[in-house]
Parts: C-alpha cells; sequence; structure tokens
C-alpha cells in the first residue's frame, strides 16, 4: 500500500474528484472514495433536469421521430453524462433504470417505436422527460396545457376531474351530499384525495387542513349512509388517507395532540378497511413524531410495527429511513447502513410512483432526502453535501419555480451544518437564515435540523451565526 501510494506520487496521478493521490495500481480517473461516490449518483435517474439538458440536436431530432428508443439513445449520450462521468451511459444502466435487460434496450434504440402507451409513459416517467416533449398525453395532462414540473397546482382540480371523470368539482359535492355513489364518483373522490396528498409539500398549511378536513368530514357522512359493501371500503380508504394528510398538516402547524388524534383515526380506519398502506404510514406517522420529540429509541418500535404491517408497501421504504434517522442520532452506525441497506433494496423493487409529488409514496427523490439527513448526522459531510445539493437541485422546477420548500429548507440547513464544521460561520449563518424563511414549514423537522446547525455555531462562541439564531428563536417562539 505505501509503495503504491508513493508510487502514485512520484507519477503525479491525482484523483480528478477529490484531487487525492492515486496509488500506482489504481489505471482509473477516480480514487475508490469517489468512485462509489459516482456509483451511487447513478444508481437511480436524475430527476427535474432542466429545460436546456434536452435543448439538444439529438433531443430534438428524437423526439420529432416519435421513437422512445431514439430518445433513450440520446439520453445515454448526452455531454452532460460525458462530463460527469468521463463516457456515455451504458445500455444495461439504462436497462436497470428502466426495469429492462442490455438487450432489451439495444432492441428498443434500433428496433421500430414502441406504440404501448402505457410503456412509454412508465419510461417517460423514470426519466422525467418533458410533457411538453412527447408526442403522447399522461393521463389528467395535456402537452397543450404544460405543468410546472409535473405538479398539478391546486385550482387544477377541476381539470383533473373533467378529463377522468366528466364531471367537475361542484357536481361531484352535489353527488356526495345526495349520496350519489357510483363508479364515476368514487373515481372522482379517488382523484381529489390524491390531489391534495400531492398539495402537501407545497400549499398553505393552514388552508390545505381546512379543506382536507372539510372532505374527510363528508366521507365520514357517507359512512353513514347506505352504501354497498365495495363502495364503503372505497370511502374508508379515502377518509383514511384524508386522516392521515390532515394529521401531518396538524403536527406541521404544531398542534401535536390533535395531530395524534387524527392519526389513531387514520390507523383505525386503515384496519377496518384492510388497507396495509394506511396502517403502514399511521405508524411511520408515530415514528416521525417520536424523532422530530427527541424520542429515537421509541422510532424503533414504531418502525417496526409499520414494517411489519405494510412489508412491500412504498411506506415500508420511508419506514427504514426513520429507522436510519434514529439510529444515526443515537451513534449505533452498524444499524444505520443495515436500514439504509433494506430501504434502498426495498425502494428497487417497487414500481416507479406514478404521482412522486404525492405525500403518501416514497420515490428515489425522497430517499436521497432521508439519506442526506443520516450522512449528516453520522459525519459523512461529502455524501451529506453531495444529496443536499442535488435536493436543492430537485426541488425547483425546470421554471424556476421551488415546488418542495420543505426539502429544500432542510437541504439548505444540511448545507449549513457542513459549512459550519469546516469553520465558514457567515456562510453558514446565510444559508441557515435562507433556510427559515420559506412559509411551508414542519416547524418540528425544521428546528430538529435547525437546532443542529445552531449546536454546530455554538462551538464558535455566543455570537456566531447571531442572525440566525435571532430568526429561530422567533419559530421557536411562534410554536
Amino acid at each position: 500500500m505505501l509503495m503504491g501510494a508513493a508510487g502514485g506520487a512520484a507519477h503525479g496521478r491525482r484523483c480528478q474528484g477529490c484531487g487525492t493521490v492515486l496509488a500506482a495500481d489504481n489505471t482509473a480517473r477516480l480514487c475508490g472514495r469517489c468512485h462509489r461516490e459516482q456509483r451511487d449518483q447513478l444508481r437511480t435517474p436524475p430527476a427535474q433536469l432542466r429545460n436546456e439538458f434536452f435543448d439538444t440536436d439529438e433531443f430534438r431530432a428524437a423526439f420529432e421521430s416519435q421513437h422512445i428508443g431514439k430518445v433513450l439513445k440520446a439520453y445515454r449520450n448526452h455531454p452532460r453524462h460525458v462530463k460527469l462521468f468521463g463516457k456515455a451511459l451504458n445500455q444495461e444502466l439504462l436497462g436497470r433504470w428502466l426495469g429492462l435487460t442490455q438487450a432489451q434496450v439495444s432492441k428498443l434504440e434500433n428496433g421500430s417505436p414502441e406504440q404501448n402507451l402505457e410503456i412509454l409513459r412508465n419510461y417517460a416517467r423514470i426519466l422525467h422527460l418533458p410533457q411538453q416533449l412527447l408526442w403522447f398525453d399522461f393521463p389528467g395532462q395535456s402537452r397543450l396545457v404544460p405543468r410546472h414540473a409535473g405538479l398539478a397546482a391546486p385550482d387544477d382540480s377541476d381539470n383533473l376531474l373533467v378529463v377522468n371523470t366528466g364531471m367537475d368539482t361542484l357536481e361531484l359535492l352535489q353527488r356526495v351530499r345526495q349520496s350519489d355513489i357510483n363508479t364515476s364518483t368514487i373515481d372522482a373522490l379517488n382523484i381529489t384525495v390524491e390531489q391534495l396528498c400531492c398539495d402537501y409539500p407545497h400549499a398553505d398549511a393552514g388552508d390545505l387542513a381546512k379543506t382536507a378536513k372539510g372532505w374527510l368530514d363528508k366521507m365520514t357522512e357517507l359512512l353513514a349512509n347506505r352504501i354497498t359493501l365495495s363502495q364503503h371500503r372505497d370511502v374508508l380508504n379515502n377518509a383514511g388517507m384524508l386522516a392521515l394528510l390532515v394529521g401531518c398538516l396538524e403536527y406541521d402547524l404544531g398542534d401535536v395532540r390533535a395531530a395524534d388524534a387524527t392519526r389513531r383515526m387514520a390507523m383505525e380506519m386503515g384496519k377496518e378497511s384492510g388497507d396495509p398502506a394506511i396502517v403502514g404510514w399511521a405508524h411511520e406517522m408515530l415514528a416521525w413524531f417520536n424523532l422530530t420529540s427527541g424520542r429515537y429509541r421509541a422510532v424503533i418500535p414504531a418502525a417496526e410495527a409499520g414494517t411489519l404491517a405494510a412489508p412491500s408497501e412504498s411506506v415500508a421504504v420511508q419506514l427504514y429511513g426513520q429507522q436510519a434517522k434514529a439510529y444515526a442520532r443515537m451513534g449505533m452506525a452498524e444499524e444505520v447502513h443495515t436500514a439504509l441497506e433494506k430501504g434502498s433494496s426495498l425502494l428497487g423493487r417497487i414500481p416507479y410512483p406514478e404521482r412522486p409529488e404525492n405525500h403518501f409514496v416514497v420515490d428515489p427523490d425522497k430517499w436521497d432526502f432521508y439519506a442526506m439527513d443520516t450522512y449528516r448526522i453520522v459525519g459523512e459531510d461529502q455524501l451529506a453535501q453531495r444529496n443536499a445539493e442535488e435536493v436543492v437541485r430537485r426541488s425547483v422546477s425546470s421554471e424556476g419555480e421551488l415546488v418542495s420548500p420543505m426539502r429544500y429548507a432542510e437541504a439548505q440547513l444540511t448545507l449549513a451544518v457542513i459549512a459550519a464544521r469546516r469553520g465558514d460561520v457567515e456562510e453558514a449563518n446565510a444559508l441557515g437564515i435562507r433556510a427559515l424563511q420559506h412559509g411551508r414549514k414542519s416547524r418540528p423537522s425544521l428546528l430538529m435540523v435547525a437546532g443542529e446547525v445552531s449546536a454546530e455555531l455554538d462551538t464558535y462562541g455566543a455570537t456566531a451565526g447571531a442572525d440566525f439564531r435571532e430568526v429561530l428563536n422567533e419559530i421557536r417562539r411562534d410554536s
């Protein structure tokens, strides 16, 4: 090992990632650590790429040809990938992202155009291809009405309902009041509830809570009416999802007692309807409540109960993430690694969600957000910074709109912690203030991470980061 290092120094070869001297027997352009980090970056496709990424002659020709294989080839050979990784993405890697073999990717690229609409939609979702460039539409969306980063704004709900069910919100309300429940009504309720869950990351918490409570009351009234067993189960599932949403919003707003009561309501609804996902998310909320309250040991049994109730559901991935966060804060490195491995493994086996912005699904972006928190706690600052910068990038749409303000804020706080650790107090102060100034907040989560910034700044004296502390104390007083 020592001879290798000396040989590397003599030859003057350094890692193109971090500048470390490469061993003589390392013929690659990166050291082992940077190679592992690069491999991690390639675990999932990048999300919410800016419009400029697709503004190339190769992409324009590929989209105009209406041939998904040519789009895939343009994606693989994009100059950005060559710059980042030293070469184009290979077919095997792209195949892993799409759930295909290398041979199947080759056939797509060189064969006749794929005509199956669902398959085309699936590839477009995974690679985050812009809707306006495609030659096909997604359900409830149109290339003629572009969305911001795939998100439908709250006032777009009527458009979604009309496109998918032929009725608007007013007609749906009238049907619910009259207990006029049929397949179309159930479909409209499903769309309405899902849209509310998709609004969670960016909508005003108070306004959204009021709307969700109103719909929850209507669902409860419906359950008391004479409807079929199948309709009862569908309405109960929607009520359970609404209860989960309301509970999360109540907790964000600081009403801990109400949040836990609503969480328990969701748990009972999930058990009654036989929906493991609702039961799992109710356990996940308890794990989250315990984590942000500093009861780290209590996170573990809550998370384990959730994974037992919903072992193959999306929520189980997040439950492993909550375990990793708790173990990291208890200094249990081996358990952190195990939890992250379990979560990552399960994430790779479940289908990519149709609407990743739904608060009650987990996609690779959300998992990177969870990993960011864990890396920060265990002191893996390079990994934490890489994930935080990626979370910041993905939190802003190609049009410059902030679409995930809560994730953005926690990523900025992570960068503030790292800046403080390297002695850049001014940068930590500025990043911390920027994170706390956004309107949409989950106060318990925000205060937990902001407290870590404050603790890091404490090492430089009571006056270090004074402006950040002032803003933080204001939020604490309001909580």
